[in-house]
C-alpha cells in the first residue's frame, strides 16, 4: 500500500506543481521558494532542533503558546516551523521573525523528505492538529526521531475521506509516540483510524491557551473612539466564497433598522481582498479598508479588513461576532478569538472543524447557530438590538474560554517526558 501511495503521490506532482502555478496567479507568494517543497534549501548548520509543522495560519495560532513555551523551557534548542500556505509562512514571520528557522514542509515524496529531514536534524517533531503523511512518519521512526501530534483533531468529514487508505494510515500512526488530542470524539476518532489506545491522550485545545495580543482592547476602544462609541458594530471574521454576500444581504436587513450600524469584514484568503472589495462597493455600500484608510470613519457603512493576523483589536471593537466557514460547507473557524474577549458569537450550520468548541459554547449560551444564510440578518439584528443578551452571551463566552485552559502545560510535560529519553 505505501508502494502504491508513494507512486501516486510521484505521479501526482505534476498536478501539485500546477495548482501551485494557479494559486500563484490570484496570489503569488505560491510562486516563490519552490525548492524548498522538494527539500532543496541551505542547511540552517545545527542539530537537534524542535521541529513544529503548522499547516496554515489557524495552525499557527493555535501553536503560539505552544512554541513560547519551548522557546522559555528550552531556550537553547533550535527551533524549525515548517508551513504549507504562504498565509502561513506570513503568520510565522510576522509572529517570530528570525528567532525561528522557518522552510516549507516538502511533499511527501521519501527523497525530498529525506533532504528536507537530514538539513534540519530534529530532536523532536510536532505535528499540529491532522497533517497524516506517511513517508514523512515513516522517515522519522526510520531515523528515531520521537513524533507527536499535538492538539490533535479529527472531524467526521476527513474520518470518511481516510477511510480507502486506514491501513496505511494505520502503519503511519504506529510510527507515532504520543496523540495529544482536542477532545474525547477526536480521541475516538484517531482510534478508529488505526491508533493504539496506549498512544492517544486527550490534553484538551492549546487555542484556549493563545495569549490576547498586548494592546488589543485598547486598540479596539481607540477605534471605537474613530468611528463613533456608540455605533452598532459587528464582525464577519474569515469568510469564505458564498459568504460575503449573504453578510452583505445581513447588512442591508441590519440597516434598515441601525442606519448608522458598521460592518467589519474580513475574508479568509489575501487573493480575495480585491474582489470582496469589488464586491461590496458594486452592492452601492460606503466602503473603507485597513490598506487604505486604515480604520473606518463615521460616514463608511462596511470595512474590508484586508490584511493578515490582525483580527484582535477589531474582534475587542466590536459588539457581535460571526465566524465564517460555518455558512458554506468548509467547517469553521476559531470561534474562542471573540470568545477570549467576551464579545458574542454566530456561527452557521458547519462547524465539524471546531465542533466541540462551538457545541460548548452554544451549550453554556456564549454563542448562537443560525440554520441558513438568510436567518444571518435577524440574528445580528436581534442581538445589536438587545445589549443586556450581548452582555449575558459574552461573560458566557468568556467562562468558557477561561476554564478550557491549560492546554499547553499538559503537551509540554508530554514533550519534557519525551525529550528526557
Amino acid at each position: 500500500m505505501r508502494y502504491l501511495y508513494t507512486l501516486a503521490m510521484y505521479l501526482a506532482t505534476p498536478l501539485l506543481v500546477l495548482r501551485l502555478l494557479a494559486r500563484g496567479v490570484r496570489s503569488r507568494p505560491y510562486h516563490w521558494r519552490w525548492p524548498e517543497r522538494f527539500g532543496f534549501f541551505d542547511p540552517p548548520g545545527f542539530r537537534g532542533s524542535l521541529w513544529v509543522h503548522a499547516v496554515s495560519v489557524g495552525e499557527v495560532n493555535a501553536a503560539e503558546p505552544l512554541i513560547k513555551a519551548l522557546r522559555r523551557d528550552y531556550p537553547n534548542a533550535p527551533l524549525v516551523i515548517t508551513t504549507v500556505t504562504p498565509t502561513g509562512t506570513a503568520r510565522v514571520q510576522q509572529l517570530f521573525g528570525d528567532s525561528v528557522f522557518h522552510v516549507y514542509l516538502p511533499y511527501d515524496l521519501p527523497y525530498s523528505v529525506g533532504r528536507f529531514l537530514k538539513k534540519i536534524r530534529p530532536r523532536l517533531a510536532l505535528i499540529v492538529e491532522t497533517e497524516i503523511w506517511p513517508n514523512l512518519y515513516f522517515a522519522c521512526r526510520r531515523r528515531g526521531i520521537p513524533l507527536m501530534i499535538v492538539n490533535a483533531r479529527l472531524s467526521e468529514r476527513s474520518l470518511r475521506g481516510y477511510k480507502p487508505l486506514r491501513g496505511l494510515l494505520r502503519s503511519a500512526l504506529r510510527c507515532v509516540r504520543l496523540i495529544a488530542a482536542q477532545s474525547r470524539t477526536d480521541a475516538a476518532r484517531y482510534r478508529l483510524l488505526g491508533a493504539a489506545p496506549e498512544q492517544v491522550l486527550v490534553t484538551g485545545n492549546m487555542k484556549f491557551d493563545m495569549p490576547i495580543p498586548d494592546g488589543a482592547v485598547a486598540e479596539g476602544a481607540t477605534m471605537r473612539g474613530h468611528w463613533g462609541p456608540r455605533r452598532p458594530v459587528w464582525i464577519a471574521a474569515s469568510t469564505h466564497e458564498g459568504e460575503e454576500l449573504a453578510v452583505l444581504e445581513a447588512h442591508l436587513q441590519v440597516l434598515k433598522r441601525l442606519p448608522d450600524a458598521l460592518l467589519l469584514l474580513a475574508p479568509r484568503h489575501p487573493e480575495r481582498f480585491k474582489l470582496v472589495e469589488h464586491t461590496v462597493r458594486s452592492l452601492g455600500f460606503t466602503v473603507a479598508t485597513r490598506s487604505l484608510e486604515g480604520v473606518p470613519s463615521v460616514a463608511h457603512q462596511v470595512f474590508v479588513i484586508d490584511a493578515m493576523g490582525q483580527l484582535m483589536p477589531f474582534f475587542a471593537a466590536s459588539d457581535l461576532a460571526f465566524v465564517g466557514g460555518s455558512l458554506v460547507p468548509i467547517g469553521g473557524h476559531n470561534v474562542l478569538e471573540p470568545a477570549a474577549l467576551s464579545v458574542p458569537v454566530l456561527v452557521g450550520p458547519h462547524t465539524f472543524n471546531f465542533e466541540e468548541i462551538t457545541r460548548s459554547l452554544i451549550g453554556e449560551g456564549g454563542a448562537e447557530r443560525v440554520a441558513d444564510a438568510a436567518r444571518l440578518g435577524p440574528a445580528a439584528l436581534k442581538l445589536l438590538l438587545d445589549a443586556a443578551a450581548r452582555a449575558r452571551m459574552g461573560q458566557a463566552a468568556q467562562r468558557v474560554f477561561e476554564r478550557e485552559r491549560g492546554a499547553v502545560q499538559r503537551v509540554m510535560r508530554l514533550i519534557d517526558a519525551l525529550l528526557q529519553e
